[in-house]
């Protein structure tokens, strides 16, 4: 299993975690990819297969005083922060500048 950190676009966002079983994992982060914006991997895999994949990461509640690590980040609501990330891997993150 590996940890996915959920971000969203709430004020009061948690940054929870939760347990990807390694097959949902290469789904969701393909191609060696590490970060994720929801609306993009249901264009890719169809509204019926993410919707199936996400409730099955909802149930995996992570408690983080006991993860071993994070993964990769998964962005709910977030798609003003894509220009960020335009290979979508965390080391290739381009600096912008401020919003």
């Amino acid at each position: 299993m590996k940890n996915i950190q959920v971000i969203d676009g709430a004020d009061n966002c948690t940054y929870d975690l939760y347990a990807a079983t390694e097959e949902e994992f290469e789904e969701i982060f393909p191609n060696g990819t590490n970060v994720e914006f929801i609306e993009d991997y249901f264009d890719r895999v169809g509204e019926k297969r993410a919707i199936e994949i996400t409730g099955n990461l909802w149930k995996r509640l992570v408690n983080k005083s006991e993860a071993q690590g994070i993964h990769d980040t998964l962005f709910y609501q977030l798609l003003h922060k894509k220009h960020y990330y335009p290979t979508k891997k965390e080391s290739e993150m381009v600096a912008l500048g401020v919003d």
